[in-house]
């Protein structure tokens, strides 16, 4: 975001307003917003999505089952 934090309300345009007010939405519903997935998560991710492509994994029930979470 381009507004400089020490910037007055009264000094900002109305787009700055508005940008900032979606920041702060979007901050609160969401707080990893705007921050970058490590190389390595990515990674494990992509496998993880071929492995299920695969077949590979394990149903949400029998993994509820085994860490116990009824």
């Amino acid at each position: 975001m381009g507004i400089v934090s020490d910037k007055k309300v009264a000094d900002t345009t109305l787009g700055e307003l508005k940008e900032l007010i979606r920041e702060v939405i979007l901050e609160t519903i969401d707080p990893d917003y705007g921050l970058e997935l490590r190389e390595e998560v990515v990674e494990a991710l992509r496998e993880s999505l071929k492995e299920k492509k695969r077949g590979e994994g394990m149903p949400l029930e029998e993994a509820r089952n085994r860490l116990g979470l009824r």
